[in-house]
């Protein structure tokens, strides 16, 4: 846990670099009894940490190859950012993009985000050509036509060998079976049309992935 003044420097060291740093949050005691009420850390956080610890645990990735809360600004303002951002190329994960859901969202609050990110997979960077920007603005449906690496995903990340779109995993931590294969199901239908065309929901395919399993510890998180 950090103190007032580590948190200061930290921010001060990382933010300008685009990472966000978690609000100080400060162990407490009952008054009385003298009993630890809340913990010093965020579950949140730790959940994304621990995540992150076992993949690379399990032989994916090199400590400085994830990045915590990356942005995705879309075309109107909103900022849909990414737990998790992993790349590993020498495991072959060129880049995978994470949300971690303690269960304190709804299944279709996930279905939001699965469609936030295939609107950010869909945009044209800034550079686009006029023909092409227009077209688009014109009929909507027309992004479908425009090569992937023309879009803005592939200047920030290389190619996945699965175009379409980046690939995102959802990783469930403090649940249950029955909760994890419900959640699974809403993602499966009601994010049908967020999916790569043709694609068959296997762990790993592009978003969303929705075979649920537990990551390689013998404990929660879950992933899917």
């Amino acid at each position: 846990m950090l103190t007032a003044r580590g948190h200061r420097e930290a921010k001060q060291l990382l933010e300008p670099k685009g990472i966000r740093v978690s609000v100080l949050r400060k162990e407490e005691y009952d008054p009385v009894t003298g009993e630890l009420l809340g913990g010093g850390y965020d579950d949140h956080a730790a959940a994304v940490t621990s995540t992150a610890a076992e993949l690379h645990r399990a032989g994916i990735g090199h400590r400085l190859g994830f990045q915590t809360e990356i942005p995705h600004r879309l075309a109107d303002g909103y900022v849909q950012r990414a737990d998790l951002v992993v790349r590993a190329p020498a495991s072959k994960v060129l880049v995978l993009l994470l949300e971690i859901d303690r269960r304190s969202e709804d299944a279709h609050d996930l279905v939001h985000k699965l469609r936030r990110y295939w609107q950010w997979g869909r945009l044209l960077p800034l550079d686009a050509d006029k023909h092409t920007t227009a077209l688009v603005r014109s009929r909507p449906d027309a992004i479908e036509h425009v090569d992937h690496e023309k879009r803005l995903w592939r200047r920030i990340y290389p190619p996945t060998g699965r175009e379409g779109l980046p690939p995102v995993a959802f990783v469930f931590a403090d649940t249950t079976d029955t909760k994890v294969a419900n959640t699974v199901a809403v993602l499966e239908e009601a994010g049908r049309r967020y999916r790569r065309a043709g694609t068959t929901p296997t762990t790993g395919a592009s978003p969303p992935s929705t075979t649920a399993r537990p990551c390689p510890s013998s404990s929660p998180p879950w992933s899917s």
